[in-house]
């Protein structure tokens, strides 16, 4: 007759970890891929994507992001790991952090402020920008994520509760997921650009219009 297991509970410091864990990963994984894939797959037939796009990536997105990182915060205080920002998980986060202010920053300001009529005809380049800076917090991300499950979780930890295999799978579900969806979603973008160029020629047309009546 074989002996019972004993299972020990999760310690403080490992439930505070796995709370930054499944917070950030909700965040960066699911809320903020949303609001990228709406707005690669929306934006071309109806004009109430950018409020989709907004709520998604700032409203529900924003306070995640913030708890978790509030709470990677302290799970660093009390780990004895070498202090704050030391290892590449925590350089990484905090990059994650900056970057995802930026682009909040560049978001607002691409749809409030008026673009120079240089770019009247054209995309301005800081939409190009905005999209590339996009994928790119995505992508690393994707690899933050995984280093905290493969490798920080163990550093931290002591890893005596190691990361469950069903963890593992739902990270690599939702990359493959996601990627997947904005592949597809590429198949819009000759669509946008010719909206987006009709748009803006009726802009000009407008313009000089109103110049000559005035």
């Amino acid at each position: 007759m074989s002996s019972p297991t004993i299972s020990l509970p999760l310690t403080d410091l490992e439930k505070k970890a796995r709370n930054h864990g499944l917070i950030s990963s909700i965040a960066f994984l699911i809320f903020l891929p949303l609001g990228v894939l709406v707005a690669r797959h929306v934006r071309t037939f109806s004009n109430g994507w950018w409020f989709a796009h907004w709520i998604t990536n700032f409203i529900i997105s924003g306070p995640l992001i913030f708890a978790g990182w509030a709470l990677g915060h302290q799970t660093t205080s009390q780990s004895f790991t070498g202090g704050h920002f030391k290892d590449r998980h925590q350089k990484i986060g905090l990059a994650l952090l900056i970057l995802y202010l930026v682009q909040l920053f560049m978001g607002a300001f691409i749809h409030f402020v008026r673009t120079p009529s240089i770019f009247v005809v054209h995309r301005p380049p800081q939409n190009y920008l905005h999209a590339i800076l996009g994928i790119a917090i995505l992508a690393l991300a994707a690899y933050q994520v995984h280093y905290g499950l493969y490798t920080e979780w163990a550093f931290v930890t002591g890893n005596l509760h190691p990361v469950p295999m069903s963890a593992k799978h739902a990270w690599l579900a939702l990359i493959i997921i996601f990627w997947a969806l904005y592949g597809l979603g590429l198949a819009f973008l000759p669509r946008q650009y010719k909206q987006e160029k009709e748009g803006l020629l009726l802009q000009q047309d407008k313009k000089e219009t109103e110049g000559r009546t005035a």
